[in-house]
């Protein structure tokens, strides 16, 4: 088993057309919200610098533009335990609504917001406030939509129907880069700065047409309609929050949840954000090329990653998890030596390797998940995993390359701030699967005697 101690099955009954519709608007809410998100950190890397914080070195506005980018991963947690607290109180769907619909506000905000030249300090302030806002959204939205498929999987596919949602990323980074691709590519780079950059943001109203599908036309999961049965049982008086549920009795599987996840977040922020600014600022590499490397290696992910999830399904989801981790931290130094050359050929065998060791724990990583915690408090639980280590790995990930760089001259420090992720990773990883091997030991004896009983 590779469920933790708390762990139960997710039962379902639905039909399949059913299932397969509640999957296809859990893949695009996740595409669609990923998109949103990511086209601020491509801009990030572009124009967002020059154009919100002109002040000072090139170098300085890089890491503003990227501090910036870091706030709304501070604040994806605060959407994960709020919409955790109220999707397992009151529905996962109406949580997903709201995450898709402050995501469009907030997205389109962005597009429209004036710059630093033509309203002062005030346009970093908002852009601030706005990604909060897209922070905010992003952390709410991961929980609903991997509920929403993995509460309707069929058992035994469970991995499968969690991977959908899992290809929100590389469907959200190729829309992204393409969008921002065509925008520069039929613009002049001076037009492309002073709006055409904005394009690619305006799309965001879009998440709100889907936000309006899915509160008409997708019903509440299984799972927690029965969930929401049995707690109805209870006194009202006796019912618990979910949140003081996790904290109380299940705070560690959280933590390590989130630091099993870390190195696989920073690591992606690294290639899809960090890697462009600094083979594009240091190494003086074509920003086309390089966003269209990027582009390509996430068309892999679309194949790896469901492919990854479907063998977990079959032989385990610690082992392949386990197995990603371990990669990553073997390629850390490999991938920058192929970076430093300056070749698109070396950059893409790089980043492809790389991809394709987060895929393989990217994959089943929903599964995982919403398998460490009972339905009554999983939105909570899963969510503030994910998003701890959002936090600790992704949002930091850029800036943090960016200062290491600067501090050490060589982008072997960022190798070393990869391989030390992954080794918090393989221990968290470790230290689930021993809870889940007790657990499973724990409950033989039960369940044998249950058997005996029936018979």
């Amino acid at each position: 088993m590779d469920t933790a101690p708390s762990a139960q099955p997710v039962t379902t009954t639905p039909a399949v057309g059913n299932r397969r519709k509640v999957a296809t608007a859990a893949a695009l809410a996740s595409a669609v919200e990923w998109y949103d998100y990511f086209v601020f950190g491509i801009a990030a890397a572009l124009v967002l610098g020059d154009l919100y914080f002109p002040a000072g070195s090139s170098t300085a506005g890089v890491l503003a533009s990227f501090a910036t980018f870091a706030v709304g991963f501070l604040a994806r947690p605060i959407g994960g335990i709020v919409a955790g607290h109220l999707g397992d109180k009151r529905g996962r769907k109406p949580m997903l609504v709201l995450a898709l619909t402050l995501m469009g506000v907030a997205t389109t905000g962005i597009g429209l917001l004036p710059t630093y030249d033509t309203i002062g300090v005030a346009a970093p302030i908002l852009l601030v406030l706005l990604r909060v806002a897209q922070g905010v959204a992003v952390g709410a939205q991961w929980g609903g939509a991997m509920l929403l498929a993995t509460e309707y999987a069929p058992e035994g596919k469970r991995g499968v129907y969690g991977s959908v949602v899992q290809l929100g990323v590389p469907i959200g980074v190729v829309t992204a880069n393409t969008v921002f691709l065509l925008a520069g590519a039929l613009t002049t780079d001076s037009a492309f700065a002073a709006w055409a950059w904005r394009v690619p943001f305006l799309a965001g109203l879009l998440v709100l047409v889907l936000a309006w599908y899915i509160h008409t036309r997708v019903e509440e999961t299984p799972a927690f309609r029965e969930a929401e049965r049995a707690l109805g049982e209870k006194e009202k008086s006796e019912q618990n929050s979910p949140l003081r549920t996790i904290m109380r009795g299940h705070l560690g599987t959280v933590f390590l949840a989130g630091g099993s996840f870390a190195v696989n977040t920073a690591t992606f922020y690294i290639l899809i954000t960090g890697v462009l600014d600094y083979t594009t600022r240091e190494l003086d590499m074509d920003k086309g090329a390089v966003l269209t490397v990027s582009l390509c290696v996430s068309l892999t992910q679309l194949v790896l990653i469901p492919a990854a999830a479907a063998l977990s399904d079959r032989i385990g989801r610690i082992r392949i998890y386990a197995f990603g981790a371990a990669g990553i931290a073997l390629w850390a130094v490999p991938l920058f030596l192929l970076i430093d050359t300056g070749s698109l050929l070396w950059l893409a065998v790089g980043t492809f390797v790389a991809s394709c060791f987060l895929s393989i724990m990217y994959g089943p990583q929903a599964a995982l998940f919403a398998e460490l915690f009972t339905p009554e408090m999983r939105y909570t639980g899963a969510s503030l995993g994910y998003q701890i280590a959002a936090v600790a790995g992704g949002g930091l990930a850029p800036f943090v390359m960016v200062l290491l760089l600067e501090a050490t001259g060589t982008s072997m420090a960022v190798s070393g701030y990869i391989i030390a992720l992954s080794v918090i990773a393989l221990v968290s990883i470790k230290v689930l699967a021993d809870r889940a091997r007790r657990a499973e030991a724990e409950s033989a004896p039960e369940a044998e005697a249950e058997a005996e009983s029936a018979s």
